[in-house]
């Protein structure tokens, strides 16, 4: 599936502020899937330090704010962290955390608004993959952490704990919980007409003003259930249910019958 197609889905609901890219990532040409684990932090301040310290110290969690995050992760986890774009001394991610990362939740991630070091190191470390804004060899400081779960703005983008974490080379999604499972059969189905639409306009069958109607006559849709039933491409994507297009098919031109 593409970033657009499950993109889709999550727009057409009203998600405007979901997607964001312009970010560097840690392997090229590698997708990202997983749940979010949302952290914000701030620039520090002593008596806000102090207050947030002894929290952690309360709940007995050891180390500094970022490693109480790593700490919690679960297999297919993704740290979404809002280091407020920090890369000088907000290096929130760097070889040993990274490690750490690939051990507990075996193909998950981070999505960073700050910085990152050790990148040599990160890259060999393959099963994960990194979107950040920036590097510096500079350990991180000067930062306190101000939510754990709690909701976090990555760019121009909001993630929730518990959305759905789809990254690729073009940048990184947040789909609500609630609207995964519309948004994987959605893009399915967006995939699918993808290869019959090529298909189409490679042999010159239908025009690109026909293929982008947003909503198709039922004869385009009977064509393309011929030719999901008769193409080897199409095997996935045979028992996907087409009754709400045919619907909306019907009602746009004001039939009530159907060609299959």
């Amino acid at each position: 599936m593409t970033m657009e197609e499950v993109w889709r889905h999550v727009y057409s609901n009203g998600y405007e502020f979901q997607f964001q890219g312009g970010m560097s990532l840690l392997h090229g040409g590698m997708k990202l899937v997983g749940r979010a684990v949302t952290c914000n932090f701030c620039p520090a301040r002593p008596d806000l330090d102090a207050v947030a310290r002894s929290i952690g110290a309360a709940e007995g969690r050891r180390g500094v704010y970022n490693q109480w995050v790593i700490d919690t992760l679960e297999e297919h986890d993704v740290v979404v962290a809002n280091m407020f774009d920090k890369i000088y001394k907000g290096t929130f991610l760097g070889g040993n955390l990274t490690t750490a990362i690939a051990q507990k939740t075996r193909d998950g991630g981070a999505v960073i608004w700050g910085g990152i070091r050790d990148i040599e190191q990160m890259r060999a470390i393959t099963e994960v993959q990194v979107y950040y804004r920036g590097i510096d060899p500079t350990p991180i400081r000067d930062f306190i952490m101000t939510g754990f779960n709690t909701p976090t703005t990555i760019g121009q983008a909001i993630c929730l704990p518990g959305d759905v974490v789809l990254g690729n080379d073009s940048g990184v999604l947040f789909v609500p919980s609630h609207l995964v499972a519309g948004a994987v059969l959605g893009a399915a189905k967006a995939h699918v007409k993808d290869i019959f639409g090529f298909e189409m306009l490679t042999n010159g069958i239908f025009t690109t003003a026909q293929i982008d109607l947003a909503v198709w006559p039922v004869e385009m849709l009977d064509r393309m259930m011929r030719f999901i039933a008769e193409d080897d491409r199409c095997v996935n994507y045979r028992d996907l249910d087409w009754t709400e297009e045919y619907e909306r098919a019907q009602k746009e031109s004001g039939s009530t019958e159907s060609a299959l």
